[in-house]
């Protein structure tokens, strides 16, 4: 997998210079437009890109997880997810364990982000673990697991701060000029070059955010499908994550902490019509039927090179997506496990795990009354006794 995760650096570095350019070339502008000078808007801009990367690079993972309302939870919270994610951890070679972040919210969707295999982090809704088996949840942190492993989390982030400072420019910059007076004016009869120059500035603003956009979005989707074959190498059980994709798009819950900039990290896109399943055009990510029927047409045939012949089956043979060295590789992950795990868990105990581990994680403080009845005290309770509901028995606290 080695070509692969080269080709993905190669295009990475392609994109990342792509947006570079377009935003030196918006800053230029609009110096010229706003200050008379297009060096200092390009010198600015240069600024905001550096600053703005190295708190990504350093800290974005931190952000986003912030922002997405994760909580880290140990080995000793939730076994199951813990136990899932370590075997992924084995079969993707990852020599350190990711941390485990859990984002109370019933919406089905899970991200990965970090900036390498040693300062890696995955994190999944309530939602998620509640409805998904274990099967289908190994197939969904296989996926997010190849994402960190080729890198793609680290593109993600980098893009998202560039997109980000693009449209932070271009929206600054539109009301400077309309609302501020626009360029200086030159008494020495350069009018016409002077409109010429607002002109372009104006273009740029409009169209450099949505240019940027098709750009990213353009290999993020290819990404989708690598991490898609990565994941069924990984788990050698494909249907696992067809399933759990059938499942996520077919939910109607939406996520409430998602946002344009971080939508690309996730699983599937977070945002569709309130009350409505995921449409199967997706801005951010391929088509959810089009990655459940290459999963599936891949049938015995669990390898890289039998995903590249269902995705070329899907697409009538254009292009496909796997390097050809890795397709000449033998393959080396683990076998699929035959040892019996034992009963899974049903969707009503895999609820009552979930909504366990965020009690805990809010600092609930849990009460088992002699009656049998349990109850849990939230963190800004005062009092220093409870009596129990159906006994009466005063509990002490």
């Amino acid at each position: 997998m080695w070509e692969q995760i080269r080709d993905n650096q190669v295009r990475s570095v392609i994109l990342v210079t792509a947006l570079g350019v377009m935003l030196i070339l918006l800053g230029s502008f609009l110096g010229q437009t706003v200050l008379g000078d297009w060096t200092i808007g390009l010198l600015l801009a240069l600024l905001i890109w550096i600053v703005m990367t190295l708190v990504g690079y350093f800290q974005g993972d931190s952000i986003l997880l912030s922002i997405s309302n994760a909580r880290k939870i140990g080995p000793d919270d939730m076994p199951r997810i813990y136990n899932v994610v370590e075997e992924m951890k084995i079969a993707s070679g990852f020599e350190k364990m990711p941390d485990i972040y859990i984002v109370d919210d019933p919406a089905l969707n899970a991200f990965a982000t970090g900036r390498d295999k040693n300062h890696a982090s995955l994190a999944v809704t309530s939602g998620l673990l509640q409805k998904l088996s274990r099967d289908e949840l190994q197939g969904v942190i296989g996926h997010e697991m190849a994402h960190i492993r080729n890198r793609d989390v680290l593109l993600m982030a980098m893009c998202s701060i560039l997109l980000g400072t693009i449209v932070m420019l271009a929206w600054y910059g539109s009301r400077v000029l309309f609302f501020g007076g626009g360029t200086r004016r030159s008494s020495s009869g350069g009018g016409n070059a002077q409109i010429i120059i607002l002109l372009v500035a104006v273009v740029l603003m409009i169209f450099a955010p949505i240019m940027a956009q098709f750009i990213y979005l353009a290999i993020s989707r290819k990404r989708e499908y690598l991490a898609d074959a990565s994941s069924a190498l990984y788990t050698r059980y494909p249907e696992g994550l067809a399933s759990a994709l059938e499942k996520i798009g077919a939910s109607t819950e939406q996520l409430k902490s998602a946002n344009n900039a971080t939508a690309p990290m996730y699983i599937l896109n977070p945002f569709r019509k309130n009350g409505r399943a995921a449409e199967d055009l997706s801005s951010t990510h391929p088509p959810i039927s089009e990655r459940i029927r290459i999963l599936r047409a891949m049938a015995g045939n669990v390898s890289l090179a039998g995903y590249e012949s269902a995705y070329n089956q899907a697409h009538k043979g254009g292009g496909g997506i796997i390097p050809g060295s890795a397709l000449a590789a033998v393959d080396t992950a683990i076998q699929r496990s035959a040892v019996d795990m034992g009963v899974a868990p049903a969707e009503k105990e895999r609820a009552r795990e979930a909504s366990d581990v965020l009690w805990k994680l809010h600092k609930y403080q849990e009460i088992t009354c002699n009656c049998g009845l349990k109850f849990k005290l939230p963190p800004d309770f005062h009092s220093d006794s409870f009596p129990c509901p159906r006994c009466g028995t005063v509990h002490s606290l």
